[in-house]
This record gives C-alpha cells, sequence and structure tokens, in this order.
C-alpha cells in the first residue's frame, strides 16, 4: 500500500501556473505512478488571514480553509512543500499559512516542562525551493537560511522526520534540458514518497 502524501503549493499566484506549479504537477505524476494517493492544497486560493496575537495563535479557531487544511496535514503520511525563494525567504503568505495550520493543540502540544510534544511525528517531509540564483550559491554564501528555518524550526518542530530538501537553482537562464531534469527528479522523488 503506498503512501498518502500532500503537496503544498506555496507559491501565491493563482493567476498562472509557474515553475512551482509545474514541479507539484511532476511530483504528483510520479507518486500516483507509484501508487501513492495524493492530494494537493494550493496556498494562493485559501481564504485566511494573517495571525496578529499571540491569544489568536493559542486559541483562536481556524478559518474554514485552514481547518480543512489541517485534516490533509493529519491524513498525510508524507508533505511536499515547493515554494519560490522571495526575498531571501518563503513567501509571507506560505509562512502565515504555517502559523494558522500549525498551531498549539493540533501541530503540537505545551507541557510544563521542557519541549512542547510533537503531535505530527511519523511523517516525512520533502522542501521544494525555486530561485534565480544557483543553489550552490545559495547553499554556500547564504547557507541556505529559509530551507533551514522550515526544516528545524516549522517542520522539525511539529515532529516531520526526516525532511529533505531540494533546489532548484538558476531557473531565469536554465536551458530546457535542465528544467526536464527537474521534472524528472521529481517525478522519481514521487515515485518514492521521498
Amino acid at each position: 500500500m503506498g503512501s498518502r502524501i500532500l503537496i503544498l503549493n506555496g507559491h501565491p499566484d493563482t493567476a498562472r501556473k509557474g515553475l512551482c506549479g509545474a514541479l507539484a504537477d511532476a511530483y504528483a505524476e510520479g507518486a500516483e505512478s507509484g501508487g501513492h494517493s495524493v492530494e494537493r492544497l494550493d496556498i494562493g486560493v485559501l481564504q485566511f488571514d494573517l495571525l496578529r496575537s499571540q491569544a489568536e495563535f493559542e486559541t483562536g479557531t481556524p478559518p474554514p480553509d485552514i481547518a480543512a487544511a489541517q485534516e490533509a496535514i493529519r491524513r498525510a503520511d508524507h508533505l511536499m512543500v515547493v515554494f519560490p525563494l522571495w526575498l531571501g525567504d518563503m513567501p509571507a503568505l506560505l509562512k502565515g499559512f504555517f502559523e494558522q495550520a500549525l498551531r498549539p493543540g493540533f501541530a503540537f502540544a505545551y507541557r510544563p516542562s521542557g519541549f512542547p510534544q510533537k503531535n505530527l511525528g511519523g511523517r516525512s517531509a520533502r522542501i521544494v525551493v525555486t530561485m534565480g540564483m544557483p543553489a550552490f550559491v545559495y547553499r554556500w554564501y547564504f547557507r541556505a537560511h529559509a530551507v533551514k528555518n522550515l526544516k528545524r524550526n516549522i517542520l522539525g518542530f511539529v515532529g516531520y522526520a526526516p525532511v529533505r530538501d531540494t533546489i532548484v537553482g538558476g531557473v531565469a537562464t536554465a536551458n530546457p534540458a535542465t528544467m526536464a531534469g527537474h521534472f524528472e527528479s521529481m517525478r522519481t522523488l514521487g515515485r518514492a514518497a521521498l
């Protein structure tokens, strides 16, 4: 029996499909051909506000689209998140989604002492980031801090492990053969639910 995979397209622009959408499609195609079930969420079509207080984060009621997303997260064995690098980080709407969806009581629980309890353990994740700069420059010079933040401080904090990453760099100048290689890589990763 295959894995249940949730693909989260973190690109806020719904006016065009774009590279993130195409990479998500290739991953889904591979996953389905590998016998896995796939659900998909596109951040740009979800309706939610940004959180503005600790009280809202801890005790507020998630909006309907977020509650539905939480159920999709709960069902999934594996999460694939794809987003473009904007100003060195994930788009604000994607960060806002994580703040809304990964609330206490759902994604983790406070304990009287020590680190919070991780409620989403037993799940794996893949982070895919697209950018104009070469991937090696992002990893070496910029230390891939957006990937590390999502990997350790968000997904790892609520229990995802292992969390792997793929950086698709140089997209503005990539030739068709290079892009075809990226799509085939996504299909391969999807088939293996990695």
